[in-house]
């Protein structure tokens, strides 16, 4: 049942409000110091190996072989205000406040190796951290029944070659291998459940049922929640490409494009009734009549595609500006039927219907001495979560600004530390969300609770790299 989350926080960063960072939607940041500096808008500049990920065709501007070692440390804060979460039966759901549902801090890391073989090519390796997320909720916060924790996990492989065909025009070409692997709960309501058929002939039937087993048919009137937990994993692939055109020493222009990549994530769903009362009895009939067994778990999931044109231009000596606009395609993602193989559990729904979102990042260098350069930079993130309808507790994600500033520091000829610090404050978000199913229903699988309330979320991200050029 828990799968259905997966595709909400693949989550990047770190689901933006769970601990997810730079990029909208579930893409998490960033996967360079050095672009983190400039608030990912340097794409166009292909100063160091770390363009195999926002565009290979600058490994054509790297010479030797050089790599870059660094680390991004996301520290979280986020609250959550509650406003009359309910159950299906329209009651409230009850249960405790949101509180320290985000960890303290998350480090993601990342390595990128290029290598020049001759006038015309090289070759590169990337490895980082595309998606992530890490929320603890708890059993009894008062959307338990959307959700009450998940762990997102992911890296991707990402070997890379570029082509120079002249001064001016360079190609890229990258291979994704992506690795996700996910663990998810989430309450079970049963005791709407109990409430909603007191006084009908299936509430009648059950307590026979616990009576002829030896059990305690009184204990249906405190019943307490049941819990489903889920694992997952999958390998998917895709790929990246990339242009980059050199007008003048000084000016050169970037296309880069990155593929969307299916997974077919399966793993298994654990239900968990041990809990629901004191009676072993009034548990295991309790389970049976919800249809709930234990079993294999399958969604399919598209991440999104990007496109993004950037430009650089160096000033003078000192000053360099630079540019970046990306276009996210989230639409294809659209509403998630997770399935449940071998069993006659009903697919749970989750509503999402994204759109398609468009980031801008403005940013600049100073050199401020030939050892130093310093950075920073500004960007604009639209969310692909169009309403409060909308929005889930696993990806409770707005509209972020960016503020971000850096420095390149040169230990040596052949070595430098880059560092960075970003920013990022979200818009509040609103969440008004309704599972259609509802845990009575036998053709789909669903709590059918409303989560509503508002998120303030922002966040700061800290960036170390060790570069060098052998």
């Amino acid at each position: 049942m828990q799968h259905k989350y997966l595709p909400l926080i693949i989550a990047a960063a770190l689901g933006a409000m769970s601990v997810s960072a730079q990029a909208s939607g579930y893409r998490f940041g960033s996967q360079s110091v050095a672009g983190q500096g400039t608030a990912e808008s340097n794409a166009a500049e292909a100063n160091d190996a770390t363009t195999i990920f926002s565009n290979p065709a600058g490994m054509s501007r790297l010479d030797g072989l050089q790599i870059t070692a660094g680390a991004t440390v996301v520290v979280p804060h986020s609250t959550f205000t509650d406003s009359g979460s309910t159950r299906f039966t329209g009651t409230p759901t009850g249960g405790t406040a949101a509180s320290d549902y985000v960890p303290s801090s998350v480090t993601a890391p990342s390595f990128y190796a290029s290598k020049k073989l001759n006038d015309q090519w090289a070759v590169g390796l990337g490895m980082f951290v595309p998606y992530g997320t890490k929320i603890q909720y708890g059993n009894t916060w008062t959307g338990r029944y959307a959700l009450s924790d998940v762990k997102l996990e992911s890296v991707t492989l990402n070997p890379s070659a570029s082509f120079k065909l002249n001064e001016h025009h360079a190609f890229g070409f990258g291979i994704d291998a992506e690795f996700m692997k996910a663990n998810l709960g989430q309450a079970v309501d049963v005791p709407g459940s109990v409430a909603a058929l007191a006084g009908t002939p299936n509430a009648a039937a059950l307590a026979k049922q616990i009576a002829a087993l030896g059990g305690n048919p009184a204990l249906l009137r405190a019943t307490r929640d049941a819990h489903g937990s889920n694992d997952g994993k999958d390998w998917g692939w895709g790929f990246n490409l990339g242009y980059l055109f050199t007008l003048d020493q000084n000016t050169r222009f970037g296309v880069s494009y990155r593929s969307p990549i299916v997974h077919k994530l399966r793993g298994s769903t654990v239900w968990d009734f041990s809990k629901v009362t004191d009676d072993p009895i009034v548990n295991g009939v309790l389970q049976a009549a919800s249809h709930k067994v234990n079993s294999a778990a399958l969604v399919e999931l598209r991440t999104p595609e990007t496109l993004s044109v950037n430009a650089f231009h160096q000033f003078d000596a000192k000053w360099a500006g630079m540019a970046d606009v990306t276009f996210v395609r989230h639409n294809r993602l659209g509403d998630l039927d997770i399935q449940f193989p071998g069993t006659s559990e009903g697919a749970e729904v989750i509503r999402q219907q994204w759109k398609n979102t468009v980031r801008v990042s403005l940013g600049g260098n100073y050199a401020y001495n030939e050892n130093l350069t310093l950075r920073a930079g500004v960007a604009y993130d639209q969310s692909p979560v169009q309403n409060a309808e909308l929005t889930h507790p696993a990806l409770p994600d707005s509209d972020r600004m960016q503020y971000s500033i850096g420095a390149n520091w040169k230990l040596s000829p052949r070595s430098s530390i880059d560092l960075a610090y970003s920013f990022l404050d979200f818009k509040d978000a609103n969440i008004n969300y309704t599972n259609k199913c509802n845990p009575l229903a036998t053709t789909c699988t669903g709590n059918g609770e409303t989560t509503r309330g508002t998120y303030q979320t922002h966040l700061s991200l800290i960036g170390i790299a060790y570069n060098y050029k052998f």
